[in-house]
């Protein structure tokens, strides 16, 4: 191949340079968004592009006419850059625009409704029945969930051999051979016996563990309120009229409701309050056990020897004290017929409450 000469190879990179630059502006003219405009960049600017090949050329250049040239590819370049700013500055005002529109908020439009939670039904049923209560001069206390088995079975006159006692029955825990989760909150009467000298009229509220079998009536993990009034000369009538009175108050209806005796360790003489089952009307049904009843609460007077191991005096004072099961209140107020409903968080079932 003949060599060209100067003349001719000047005019040959001056005629490229030109092409080069009006198909540059026109591919920027014609880019109608941020990336084409940067495709554009890198075809004419990039380390790849069109100008560095240009500038590759530049040692075939005589040396009187390196300056003129180099002068004139930068000017090229410089009107090239420019025009680059120019679009991407249109191009980016552009999309800003686009987006904020996409994006904008109709202040005027109605808000999206937040639905609002509310109180489960355990713990409406428990803070009524806490004001039922605190209206009859009773205070609230609470205690530890994990318990020792003094406090759990000993000090509450509880034999070395009764049934309860046994793992069937109790959760122990791997915290040691005498610690267990509480299995009725009979556990924070004996602690303010201990600490509190009498008079004493008190509630205790809170979560309790059995080992049960899961069905309609019973779940091993439920809640009661036990309560506890030890004064002088207190009675089995008051505390009879001290039930009766709370059960109106609760159920704000007339209840079929007896007295039946029975044996806790911890109180002599026992009873079991049950209520006329309100799912068969004394029928018998799943709910009830077939028995036509339901068992509310368990009471008493405070055993004598209960009272020694917590160093009140049984010659001067007596009590009496009851625990019930909020689940088994909620389904006879609320018309619930299997315990399991409070604990599948199912919000059909508690949207109703």
């Amino acid at each position: 191949m003949s060599e060209m000469p100067e003349e001719s190879l000047n005019e040959s990179i001056d005629q490229r340079l030109e092409k080069i630059t009006t198909k540059a502006l026109t591919a920027i003219e014609q880019a109608n968004d941020l990336d084409a405009l940067e495709a554009c960049r890198v075809a004419y600017l990039g380390s790849k592009g069109a100008f560095t090949q240009i500038m590759q050329l530049l040692r075939t250049v005589p040396k009187e006419d390196k300056p003129r040239i180099g002068a004139l590819v930068n000017e090229q370049k410089k009107k090239i850059e420019d025009r680059l700013e120019e679009s991407k500055a249109v191009l980016y005002e552009a999309h800003l625009s686009a987006k904020l529109s996409s994006e904008s908020i109709d202040v005027t439009a109605p808000g999206r409704r937040v639905p609002l939670g509310h109180e489960h039904p355990l713990s409406q049923i428990r803070q009524e029945i806490i004001s039922i209560f605190y209206s009859m001069g009773f205070s609230t206390v609470d205690g530890p969930e994990i318990e020792t088995d003094y406090y759990n079975f000993d000090s509450l006159n509880t034999p070395a051999n009764h049934p309860a006692r046994d793992e069937q029955d109790t959760f122990y825990t791997n915290l040691g051979p005498h610690v267990l989760l509480r299995s009725q909150t009979s556990t924070v009467q004996v602690r303010v016996m201990e600490k509190t000298k009498p008079p004493i009229r008190v509630i205790a509220p809170g979560r309790v563990y059995r080992n049960e079998e899961v069905n309609a009536r019973k779940y091993p993990l439920f809640h009661q309120v036990e309560g506890l009034l030890i004064d002088k000369d207190v009675t089995f009538g008051q505390l009879k009229g001290t039930l009766q009175a709370f059960i109106k108050a609760l159920f704000k209806k007339d209840l079929n409701i007896r007295f039946r005796p029975d044996f806790f360790p911890f109180t002599e003489p026992s009873a079991e309050l049950d209520s006329q089952c309100p799912f068969c009307q004394g029928k018998g049904c799943r709910t009830c056990g077939n028995r036509g009843w339901l068992e509310l609460l368990g009471c008493g007077m405070v055993d004598p020897n209960v009272l020694k191991e917590a160093g009140i005096d049984p010659e001067i004072y007596s009590g009496f004290a009851f625990g019930m099961g909020l689940e088994r209140l909620a389904m006879l107020k609320y018309d619930i017929n299997d315990i399991r409903h409070f604990y599948t968080n199912d919000l059909r079932f508690l949207e109703q409450f």
